[in-house]
């Protein structure tokens, strides 16, 4: 057996039940004695509250509790969310205006929780909802990310949150300056909805002195950490728990407003109180992702080698500052600024504007998809502008092999890499482009073909914790510090530890999402969960190796250094005894050495991992309507050694799909006034099964060198590839049409609108 998994494309063992309606979900499990809490939200994008009125609701049928901002501060709380703030270029601090759980004063988006009612039936607490009177002194809505406009905060007189940059902003103008040519491009990337497929939801109760708290989450601790900090409670008076999870993509990582109001109003009933968003309010409230443009330059020298590359973004932001809002398009776009180009000589600078919307903060990739969707798409526009095949001139600037470890101009050390390897692999998969072209102009359709070469950096807690125990039954618990969402961590966990220890797959049960259960743990986010989660594993199957051979060599009658592990069965010359990990637990019950039925480690990575590939896109316009659809889609990536092939290919499939629908459909609008237009899936349109095509996925291995089993984190990497991948395909078949400017999404009246009226010439 491999020492480090047999890698089979084994099918998801958790499909099961959800498949069979199984599975539990924050709906499927609410006490009989529970109250329920709906929330009522700002009518209104900007407004100062000159009256609110909450007796009506007050004193409706079965209503148990109704708060606004004032009642939560009396219940001894900290009422301020928290969220990470940057250092703006001239050593400042970026602006950090108090974000309440409850409005203050004054609401900023449409949306924005004012209060809460907490009553014996869901359809009690939203009818006295609707009994809620808020009087607003309207003010204009600011909507665009330029500044100036009506002030959102006093903290932002301009409405801007920060500016900040990266790199050696003299070098990089004076390699500009020396340039043979240079390319620049405007890059507009969309705002989207993080449409998961469970709503947020959350429960709390109060009982023996301790908060129990359950929600839709992405990790356990953090949230418990929060509630401690908040509630002004002792971490060991909450335990918090995560059920199945319908999607998270980054949208559930952090902790919101509603979750806080639960919880102090459990605390006060001294009852459940569960709380559910339908999709409208999701769609109002969740944080959106990605909205911001991009001016990005390439300078180049004669032989077309890149120089330097600069870019100055204006973020979106929305109304507060999220969590991690502000890191985002910062701190977590730069990791990938230069991508898998050899160029030390970069600066980025990136304003971060307050707008009456929505707050952004993480969607799938965070940070890395936008990073490279400027990136590439400039990559696509400086080879149009030069002359050179858009495939040749990123060989040439390729990080060559013997170049690993290689730092970048921000800081980031990718350990390995063979681009050019994947590149080759993709191309010999998409032969026959310019047939098919040939053969759809003549019925009347455009195609195009895009290339996306990315890479992204690992995200996340580098550090986890596993803990091993035996039972009775003769199974094994493989406790997690990360969290689920629908990636299929039970059964990559599953099939690591069997394949390590010899403990069939059907004898492991995989226990996450309970702070009770773990001292500590990183949840999931960043693509970090099966690389750091299996590094804990083995740390722990190593504890637990070691405990067991001075006992079972006494019972070989040999040494100690005699006893090994072969993955299976423990064995020592001269000693006819093999016993299993489960046989020699058994045998170590019986003698009544409980301390060797459990097993627990924490395991810190040093060095971050960087999958990366080639993503390559075929798309087709109908020159008459303007419809655009992905014909093609093939991906080459590099995520070091996988454990389960197959779970890869399924998280390399949604990130595509996910992409797709941002380039394409996916697109929030607002009216003059804030009001958000896209909300509900009738105004929202995701993208359907019936526009994505079959999508190759191919694993070319350069195994990490920052982990001991070679692995590379895969859930982000098919968005971080797409985007660029299909817009670059859109442009490609829009260039001899004249089009120089195509920005998603590309709906039909978009590319209809383009093929019609042409754009602007290329800057």
């Amino acid at each position: 057996m491999e020492k480090f998994g047999k890698s089979q494309p084994v099918k998801r063992t958790e499909d099961q039940r959800f498949l069979t309606g199984q599975g539990r979900y924050m709906d499927d499990d609410v006490p009989s004695d529970a109250l329920f809490a709906a929330f009522f939200r700002s009518p209104v994008a900007h407004g100062r509250i000159t009256a609110l009125d909450l007796d009506a609701a007050c004193q409706a049928d079965g209503v148990r509790l109704v708060m606004a901002l004032d009642d939560l501060a009396k219940a001894g709380i900290d009422t301020v969310l928290n969220a990470a703030t940057v250092t703006n270029r001239d050593g400042s601090k970026a602006a950090a205006p108090d974000r309440h759980m409850l409005a203050k004063d004054r609401v900023r988006f449409v949306g924005e929780p004012v209060a809460v009612v907490i009553a014996e039936t869901p359809m009690q607490a939203r009818d006295a909802v609707e009994m809620i009177w808020m009087e607003t002194d309207d003010l204009p809505a600011k909507l665009d990310i330029d500044a100036g406009g009506e002030v959102l905060h006093p903290e932002a007189p301009d409405n801007r949150a920060f500016d900040w940059g990266l790199g050696d902003e003299a070098a990089t103008e004076a390699a500009f300056q020396q340039a043979a040519h240079t390319v620049s491009l405007n890059v507009a990337d969309n705002r989207v909805i993080i449409t998961s497929l469970e709503p947020r939801g959350c429960q709390a109760h109060w009982t023996d002195e301790r908060l129990q708290f359950a929600y839709g989450g992405q990790g356990v601790w953090a949230m418990r950490a929060q509630l401690a900090q908040k509630l002004k409670l002792e971490p060991d008076t909450i335990r918090v728990t995560t059920p199945d999870v319908g999607g998270g993509f980054g949208m559930k990582v952090m902790p919101y407003p509603e979750y806080f109001c639960v919880a102090v109003a459990a605390m006060k009933l001294g009852q459940p109180v569960h709380w559910m968003s339908d999709r409208s309010e999701a769609m109002l409230s969740d944080h959106h992702g990605r909205d911001l443009t991009s001016l990005a330059e390439l300078a180049f020298d004669a032989d077309h080698q890149i120089t330097a590359y600069r870019v100055h973004s204006k973020v979106n932001l929305g109304a507060y500052n999220s969590h991690f809002g502000q890191a985002i398009q910062t701190d977590l776009f730069s990791k990938v600024l230069m991508g898998v180009y050899d160029v030390q000589t970069t600066y980025l600078r990136v304003d971060g504007f307050y707008t009456n919307t929505t707050q952004v903060d993480a969607y799938r990739g965070a940070g890395r998809p936008e990073a490279i969707y400027v990136l590439e798409r400039l990559m696509d526009r400086a080879a149009r502008e030069l002359g050179v095949d858009p495939w040749v001139l990123r060989r040439k600037n390729f990080i060559q092999p013997e170049r690993f470890p290689y730092t970048s101009a921000t800081g980031e050390t990718y350990d390995v890499g063979d681009f050019n390897m994947v590149l080759t692999r993709a191309g010999e998969q998409t032969q026959g482009f310019a047939e098919r072209k040939a053969a759809d102009a003549e019925r009347g359709l455009i195609r195009g073909q895009g290339l996306c070469y990315y890479i992204e950096s690992i995200l996340g807690a580098p550090s986890e914790n596993a803990k091993i125990a035996f039972c009775e039954d003769g199974t094994v618990n493989l406790y997690v510090g990360t969290q689920s969402n629908g990636q299929g961590h039970e059964t990559a966990y599953t099939q690591f530890l069997s394949d390590q220890t010899g403990v069939p797959m059907d004898r492991i049960t995989v226990i996450q999402g309970d702070s009770d259960q773990l001292p500590h743990g990183g949840g999931t986010g960043g693509s970090r969960s099966v690389t750091v989660q299996s590094t804990a594993t083995l740390a722990t199957i190593d504890v637990m190796i070691a405990a067991f051979t001075p006992y079972l060599a006494d019972k070989m009658g040999v040494e100690e250094a005699d006893v090994s592990f072969d993955h299976e069965t423990f064995r020592a010359p001269g000693s006819n005894l093999t016993p299993t990990l489960t046989e020699a637990a058994e045998m170590a019950r019986a003698d009544g050495r409980t301390d060797l039925l459990q097993h627990e480690a924490r395991a810190n990575l040093d060095a971050r991992s960087y999958p990366n590939g080639a993503h390559v896109a075929e798309i087709v316009i109908d020159s008459y309507t303007g419809e655009t659809w992905v014909d093609r889609y093939t991906v080459v990536d590099d995520f070091g050694n996988l454990i389960n092939p197959m779970l890869a290919e399924g998280q390399v499939h949604g990130g595509v799909v996910q992409g797709i629908g941002q380039a394409l459909t996916e697109h929030v609008v607002h009216d003059a006034q804030g009001q958000l237009l896209t909300a509900s899936l009738m105004d929202y349109a995701l993208p359907r099964a019936a526009e994505i095509p079959m999508i190759k996925f191919t694993s070319a291995p350069v195994p990490s060198t920052s982990n001991p089993m070679g692995m590379k984190g895969c859930g982000e990497a098919g968005t971080v590839g797409a985007l660029a991948a299909v817009a670059n395909a859109v442009q490609d078949a829009l260039w001899d049409h004249g089009v120089r400017q195509a920005d998603m999404p590309f709906t039909p009246l978009r590319v209809w609108e383009l093929l019609t009226h042409g754009s602007v010439a290329a800057e």
